[in-house]
């Protein structure tokens, strides 16, 4: 569990010692002299690994093979017409991995891609209701059904479904926040106007406010990250995570190699800033949790080992904080040949430098790229940036958000206003996640980086960043709305209410 103060992280658990800081400074001193493999110019058509913890499309830059093999997982990806049915988990045959230290390169080496900045990719998850009885979760049949009629997505997104059966549309890097958005929106009309006609509807909140936790998805993955959730102490915490949360995720270009420290540190330090503006969860499985972000709450009771920032006190390369942290990570899975849950705490350092053995072996290559699939700090390089602190938002501001959060990392004038704005707050996670802009310190940060983007927006976002703009002046994030409503009406017709009427395109 992820024991905190207010504004810190930290562990409660120290795993044992890697050696990891013989580990960074050959990491640093290889990352120096050698550049990353070079990446694919566009994404795979199906996924690999795909839950709210681990979604695939990114800026397109997915790493090149680097190894004989790799792990497959069968994590569910529908395009019209496909089966539902899960692919075969195999985890195909790879050289074993010498040492923690050649780990640690591989996982630097792979860190971040060269390149230019402006490719944006996003993920938008929804929870799926029948508005007729929101208690029930509607059922994986019900579910797939509805995925297997879908026409061609014309924005080119994938449709995922996750553990608990939220519904999550992956879009394809886009050049710029505009066409990015443009696409996605097209997407969730599509994919709204589906589950419609089958009497279910999708909607946009950051946690399920109102059904427990329950997994719906059969994928071998989820049913042993199941296992491993339910056998840690942090069990509630691991099944409100795969169950009942959804999020807003938004993927950059890591852009030129001398810009990825001060690039990597603006990401982290914009979080608590964005999260106070866009918190939109404040209820979990039939109660009020006390904070505006129970989805960012939820994360917080989970191994900061796993879950918590990637970035150390300096952050001078991200490269080699990445590869400490993934090391210091406790494996979660194992194939043997089926992903098999780790219940010890044995950090993927100690795997590899043989001192613990997994399924009787050291790991390979492949085992290596999966234990970083199960990885999820709030910004996770992936040879791209994966933004992952956003709740899922309503649809009024979601294009204000995303175009926001853009801004303020790939124009140049705007990140370093941005950066000076939110220094009073970088730490505030917390804070923000449980009162929001009711923080004077996070109210003023958080209305200086909208007015920061709303000057640069184009004609089509006005409206949306307007609405922004206007409740961040307010001191509002969507969760005082939603909190207003079911006080008004109640949890389960508030519910109701939403998956009926909203549209995912207004």
């Amino acid at each position: 569990m992820c024991q905190r103060t207010d504004d810190r992280r930290g562990l409660d658990r120290k795993p044992p010692h890697c050696q990891l800081a013989n580990i960074a400074r050959s990491v640093a001193a290889l990352t120096r002299f050698t550049e990353p493999p070079h990446h694919a110019v566009d994404p795979p058509t199906h996924p690999q690994e795909i839950d709210e913890t681990d979604t695939p499309n990114g800026c397109g830059r997915t790493p090149s093979p680097r190894v004989a093999g790799a792990c497959r997982d069968p994590a569910v990806t529908l395009t019209p017409g496909a089966s539902v049915a899960s692919r075969p988990d195999v985890c195909l045959p790879d050289a074993e991995l010498a040492c923690s230290a050649e780990a640690a390169r591989y996982i630097a080496a792979g860190c971040l891609a060269d390149g230019p900045l402006g490719r944006v990719g996003l993920e938008i998850e929804a929870h799926c209701f029948d508005p007729a009885e929101p208690h029930r979760r509607p059922a994986w049949d019900e579910i797939a059904g509805v995925l297997e009629s879908l026409p061609p997505m014309p924005g080119g997104s994938a449709v995922t479904v996750e553990p608990g059966g939220a519904v999550e549309l992956s879009g394809p890097p886009a050049d710029g926040a505009v066409a990015a958005i443009e696409a996605l929106s097209s997407d969730q009309a599509v994919l709204r106007a589906a589950f419609a006609a089958a009497g279910l509807g999708l909607v946009l909140l950051g946690t399920d406010p109102l059904r427990p936790a329950r997994r719906i998805n059969p994928g071998a993955r989820y049913r042993a990250m199941e296992r491993f959730f339910a056998a840690s102490r942090s069990g509630a915490a691991g099944a409100a995570m795969m169950t009942s949360t959804a999020s807003l995720q938004v993927n950059l270009d890591a852009g030129p190699r001398p810009g990825w420290a001060a690039r990597v540190r603006l990401a982290h330090a914009l979080g608590p800033t964005m999260i106070a503006l866009t918190a939109n969860s404040p209820l979990l499985g039939g109660r009020f949790s006390g904070w505006l972000s129970t989805r960012q709450r939820v994360w917080s009771e989970l191994d900061c080992a796993r879950c918590g920032p990637v970035l150390t006190a300096g952050g001078a390369d991200p490269g080699t904080d990445w590869a400490c942290y993934a090391l210091k990570a406790p494996v979660m899975l194992v194939h043997d040949p089926d992903p098999v849950p780790v219940l010890g705490y044995v950090p993927f350092a100690d795997w590899a430098d043989g001192r613990i053995l997994l399924g009787g072996r050291r790991p390979t290559t492949a085992d290596l790229d999966y234990h970083l699939t199960t990885l999820f700090p709030p910004v996770r390089p992936r040879g791209w940036l994966e933004i992952r602190y956003l709740d899922a938002v309503p649809d009024e501001i979601w294009p204000a958000v995303v175009f926001t959060l853009v801004t303020l990392l790939d124009d140049a004038a705007a990140a370093d206003l941005a950066a000076e704005a939110v220094e009073p707050v970088t730490t505030a996670w917390d804070t923000a996640a449980r009162i929001g802009l009711a923080d004077r310190r996070l109210y003023a940060a958080a209305n200086r980086c909208v007015a920061i983007a709303a000057e640069r927006a184009p004609g089509p976002l006005h409206d949306a960043m307007g609405r922004l703009a206007q409740a961040v002046e307010q001191g509002r994030c969507p969760a005082d709305d939603l909190a207003e409503q079911v006080i008004d009406h109640g949890i389960a017709p508030t519910v109701a209410r939403l998956a009926h009427e909203q549209p995912w395109v207004r």
